[in-house]
């Protein structure tokens, strides 16, 4: 079974995928793209998926009021990926706030650099910091 951690992972792929596609104007299904990473149904890595397709644009502006001098479609697919991914989880998700950013940080650690994650440490304070938070 994969850590949540690796769930976010798994999504990371799928949506530097879609975004590769998308920019292609290649044809793609969500759900084989979904199942060649991940063969498990499984609703946290769909939540992730379909939330940050679904509401895309949003998060792209969302992201891109916080990126001084910058916009989203500047950074390369996977930092637009993680960027997307960690906002959709930030504002949509009841996973706690500081679980997130945590996560999606280290997570661009990985396969980013210093400059990308604290660009996005500081756009996901940001948000975290712009909303009524319960927690």
């Amino acid at each position: 079974m994969k850590t949540r951690s690796e769930k976010r992972e798994i999504a990371l792929r799928i949506i530097y995928k879609v975004n590769i596609f998308d920019e292609a104007k290649v044809y793609y299904d969500l759900d084989d793209l979904i199942k060649e990473e991940y063969e498990v149904e499984n609703e946290f890595v769909n939540t992730l998926v379909n939330g940050v397709i679904n509401k895309k644009k949003e998060l792209v502006t969302l992201v891109d009021s916080y990126l001084s001098d910058w916009s989203l479609n500047r950074l390369n697919k996977v930092d637009q990926a993680l960027f997307l991914l960690a906002s959709y989880e930030l504002r949509y998700t009841k996973t706690p706030s500081i679980v997130t950013i945590n996560e999606w940080v280290e997570l661009s650690k990985k396969y980013s650099d210093e400059k990308v994650s604290k660009m996005l440490n500081a756009v996901l304070d940001n948000i975290y910091h712009s909303e009524d938070n319960d927690e």
